[in-house]
């Protein structure tokens, strides 16, 4: 990662953001409503957790066919995704509710999804919303060697397949938290003295990530192979399976958010200056997608509605559909870009159509 520092011009002579925040806050006033969660969300709340833990309750306790244990795995899969998607990612915001307390628990929700709070934080909360789509600063742009998302990254010959084997690998996502990048990030963040609020220390960040882990393990692997009258392997079976389903939803809603043809991915000038304020630098690297779509409108806690949530993070998803009209509108009218896809499938093919102009030889690349 560069470790050169990025600066936002603070130029916006039109007074875009200005416009917007104040247009926002009215609605919440006018409204008397809170910018954090509501029953809306703690009915979603329980909902996720349900899907997820229930089947591993069942599956400890109760005897079934296997048929019924791999649907169990899948159901699993698909609430670890929605318990990150719609609780931790709003409580490690501090959007979930107006109580610290309250996001600091469910925030901590990462560590039953083989994640870790202070990574996640800095890598999200710090890069990724501070430096988007910068190459070398925000590292949901970079893959190492095996995917190509940036035209500023190295290329390689084995990125002219991305777009046919990217699929396969978005599914291993958790699994890479658990047991390589937040190892690696925690290295990483510690020695840049990085951090999301009060720095943790390095014994005590590294005794919380060794110790989560193990309880993890034991909770999902060691827990089952006792408990569960079942072969030690089809454990390990079906753990994979609830990975991999949660790691491919989780990296594809990610991916169509930011990793598609239609947006921008500038590099500072030579000074590491940005052309552009950070709230207009948002809306010309980010995108929406599948809006009017009820059920991803749900499942995805927002994060469809990517460009509300860049702008406006500290402010819970269950009010984007409402305030997207107001950053339509505020947008159009200052003549800046407000990009969205009208369906989820629109996005998806966008983003590998991206990924095939990626992993082209730059000199063919068009």
């Amino acid at each position: 990662m560069n470790t050169n520092q990025v600066t936002f011009s603070r130029v916006d002579s039109a007074k875009f953001f200005r416009t917007l925040n104040k247009r926002v806050n009215a609605y919440f006033k006018e409204n008397n409503i809170a910018r954090t969660g509501n029953w809306k969300l703690h009915l979603k709340t329980v909902i996720m957790f349900s899907l997820y833990l229930t089947p591993y309750f069942l599956l400890l306790t109760l005897d079934f066919p296997t048929w019924a244990q791999l649907l169990f795995t899948i159901l699993m899969g698909i609430g670890m995704a929605g318990v990150g998607m719609n609780v931790m990612h709003d409580a490690n915001h501090g959007s979930y509710s107006s109580k610290k307390w309250v996001n600091k628990l469910l925030g901590s929700s990462i560590y039953i999804l083989a994640g870790n709070v202070y990574n996640w934080q800095v890598q999200h909360n710090v890069l990724h919303h501070t430096y988007t789509n910068i190459h070398g600063h925000d590292e949901d742009m970079e893959a190492g060697r095996v995917l190509r998302f940036s035209k500023h990254a190295k290329w390689h010959k084995h990125h002219r397949f991305q777009h046919y084997y990217s699929v396969f690998l978005y599914g291993l996502l958790t699994f890479n938290w658990m047991l390589t990048a937040d190892f690696m990030q925690t290295k990483r963040y510690l020695a840049r003295g990085l951090s999301y609020g009060k720095f943790p220390g390095k014994f005590k960040q590294w005794s919380n990530l060794v110790i989560t882990k193990v309880i993890y393990v034991s909770i999902w692997i060691v827990l089952p192979i006792i408990f569960m009258d079942i072969a030690w392997w089809k454990v390990l079976v079906g753990f994979f399976i609830m990975h991999y389903v949660a790691g491919l939803i989780l990296s594809i809603i990610f991916q169509l958010a930011h990793i598609v043809e239609d947006t921008d991915m500038p590099l500072p000038d030579d000074t590491g200056n940005m052309k552009n304020t950070w709230a207009i630098h948002q809306l010309f690297t980010t995108v929406n997608f599948g809006t009017t779509n009820r059920i991803i409108n749900w499942f995805s806690g927002g994060l469809n509605h990517q460009v509300e949530h860049h702008i406006f993070p500290n402010i819970s998803h269950i009010h984007y559909n409402d305030i997207a009209k107001i950053v339509k509108q505020t947008a159009q009218e200052f003549n800046l870009p407000y990009f969205e896809y009208k369906t989820t499938r629109k996005a998806l093919m966008a983003h590998f159509r991206h990924l095939k102009e990626m992993g082209m030889k730059p000199s063919y690349s068009v």
